[in-house]
């Protein structure tokens, strides 16, 4: 880590750009910003500038500027997360320099039954964003804070929320429907699906780089801290493993993903657990970091996997698991699609783990999946060997710029309104 100043690199000024859009996407103890170039008639995928600040509310924050990392200095808990926001909006006017910021772009995980494309936020867009926060309180929460923030201190700058679960649209109703009372879908207890936004991305970079083949029967991995796969046909979403929650699905790495409700409520019951102690437990406290007892990561797990001791046998168990539950997921969407014809791995472990990549594809060796080892040690975007019956790629996933370039569109079409 470098060290410069307690405030980090003094940011250089755009060059030459007069319209300027940011893009904010806030998580528990991270925020993520970009610039983007919003004059251009197609937003450059490329951000003119991007950042981040991690560890908020933990007392050793970081700020992060291209390959410059650093500790700064913010207020405690619970002011961080406001101080956040408030240095990153003095690092973004030093840089807009001439340049005019038109509006903010955020990404939203949760948009409802009501908001399936992006949207204009008010006062009342937010009152209602709101009462999703029970649905994703890991992230809709800070998103909300960081849009009632900026709507408070500049009323006029145009913010846009961009969901997670605005892709999952396309979806047929048997695979929205929960198998709860019709009274319960009525309530709006149904599955929505996540990770919209990166879904949406790497659809259309898979047709760029595949033809034709990925608009066929295409899944989409994104493994991150969050995981979940997507089922796609001509590049739309027919099925998720995410559902009502982000809980639902795969093993991820604190999160449990898809589990008998019935264990829940024997923990309960036998823990004398609170609802507030169940969501710590599904939420913060399983996953990787539950089963193996040693970190929620799988790089850090794969570097102790060898031991020979208790908590050895417990990371080979974490990791097995964590396998088993993405292949049998696999298995059964592409039942669902009737075949399989690309598998496409993004975010940060389907993009930069290629030991993890291994494991899964070869459990899957009677799809047709075969990976060529050099390739998928060197991050190839296409990691199958030439021929193979199921192109498996790795295709990096770009949130940010879907954001821009949905928000970029929302205010061009209500300019010409």
């Amino acid at each position: 880590m470098r060290r410069r100043s307690d405030r980090g690199p003094q940011p250089r000024r755009l060059a030459r750009v007069s319209d300027v859009l940011l893009v904010l996407n806030c998580g528990s103890s991270s925020i993520k910003f970009a610039l983007f170039d919003a004059g251009s008639p197609v937003v450059p995928r490329l951000p003119l500038w991007r950042g981040a600040v991690d560890g908020i509310g933990t007392g050793q924050p970081r700020y992060r500027d291209g390959d410059w990392t650093d500790a700064v200095a913010l207020s405690d808990a619970p002011g961080a997360y406001h101080a956040a926001l408030a240095f990153i909006r003095e690092r973004v006017v030093a840089r807009l320099g001439a340049s005019r910021l038109v509006a903010v772009a955020h990404r939203v995980v949760h948009g409802g039954s009501r908001y399936f494309s992006p949207v204009r936020v008010d006062a009342d867009v937010l009152a209602d964003l709101t009462s999703y926060v029970p649905l994703a309180p890991l992230h809709q929460p800070f998103a909300l804070e960081a849009i009632g923030t900026l709507l408070q201190a500049q009323p006029r700058l145009a913010q846009v929320a961009c969901f997670d679960t605005a892709f999952h649209r396309t979806m047929p109703l048997v695979e929205k429907i929960l198998p709860l009372s019709w009274s319960a879908w009525q309530d709006g207890l149904r599955r929505y699906g996540f990770h919209g936004l990166s879904y949406e991305y790497v659809a259309g970079a898979l047709a760029e780089r595949h033809g034709d083949r990925a608009r066929g029967r295409t899944i989409v991995a994104h493994l991150g801290s969050g995981a979940s796969l997507c089922a796609m046909r001509d590049l739309s979403s027919v099925a998720t493993t995410m559902g009502f929650s982000s809980l639902d699905g795969l093993m991820m790495g604190t999160r449990c993903g898809a589990l008998d409700p019935g264990a829940i409520l024997y923990l309960m019951q036998t823990r004398q657990l609170g609802l507030d102690d169940v969501s710590r437990v599904l939420y913060h406290e399983s996953g990787l970091l539950g089963v193996s007892g040693v970190s929620s990561d799988p790089r850090e797990l794969l570097g102790q996997e060898s031991r020979d001791d208790e908590t050895g046998a417990r990371v080979r168990a974490a990791l097995d698991l964590y396998v088993r539950r993405i292949v049998r997921e696999i298995g059964a969407l592409t039942a669902v699609l009737g075949g399989l014809d690309v598998l496409a791995f993004t975010a940060g472990v389907g993009e930069h783990n290629p030991e993890i990549r291994r494991r899964i594809c070869s459990d899957l060796t009677y799809l047709g999946l075969a990976v060529d080892d050099v390739a998928n040690a060197a991050n190839h975007t296409t990691i199958s060997p030439a021929g193979a019956p199921v192109t498996v790629a790795v295709e990096p996933t770009n949130e940010e710029w879907m954001a821009a370039t949905h928000a970029t569109a929302l205010l061009r079409d209500a300019s010409q309104s």
